[in-house]
């Protein structure tokens, strides 16, 4: 299920920036980049580079990409945040999400033809400079069958409504993942 992005006040100033926060992605290299750690959704391909993690900036990430942190301090309740990269010609299997108390956002930032992703039984591409907001617990897969790398700032942020802090269980592989990126990375 997608969300409209007027409901959240905050997609207009994000999308406001994304030509900005574009750059910052694109100028990062690549093996800064690390694979999803939950390798079954997809068979290589989908590599990410975290800017926030359970609720907290990654200062080293924060400070490689100021704009982009910048941008991401006016979203309320954010959650996680990072860029998203999928490799030409990837697939990132069918699956949902484990997180009950946000919605994710995708923020087109480089984005080739033939590029997809499907959430439940509806099917959008992504474009530059808009948001897709969807709720990640419904099924949902991604498509890039394009000869280049599709880029997203992707992001999680509570749901309204949710005023506590994120009660998720998170998979242990995910917690593992973020703690290293908090200082043992």
């Amino acid at each position: 299920m997608f969300l409209d992005p007027v409901q959240f006040p905050f997609c207009l100033s994000l999308e406001a920036k994304w030509e900005f926060i574009r750059a910052e992605c694109l100028a990062l290299p690549t093996n800064q980049f690390d694979p999803w750690v939950q390798g079954k959704m997809h068979g290589g391909g989908w590599t990410v580079y975290g800017l926030f993690a359970l609720g907290q900036p990654i200062p080293k990430a924060c400070a490689a990409c100021p704009q982009t942190a910048a941008a991401l301090t006016g979203i309320p309740a954010l959650s996680m945040a990072g860029f998203s990269r999928l490799a030409p010609h990837t697939h990132v299997k069918p699956h949902v999400g484990w997180a009950k108390s946000v919605y994710r956002l995708h923020l087109g930032l480089d984005v080739p033809e033939r590029c997809r992703l499907r959430v439940g039984n509806d099917v959008r591409h992504w474009k530059e400079g808009k948001s897709l907001i969807f709720d990640d617990t419904v099924e949902h897969e991604a498509w890039n069958d394009s000869d280049s790398p599709r880029s997203v700032l992707l992001l999680d942020f509570l749901r309204p409504g949710v005023s506590d802090s994120v009660k998720d269980h998170i998979p242990e592989e995910v917690r593992e993942y973020a703690m290293r990126m908090f200082g043992q990375r």
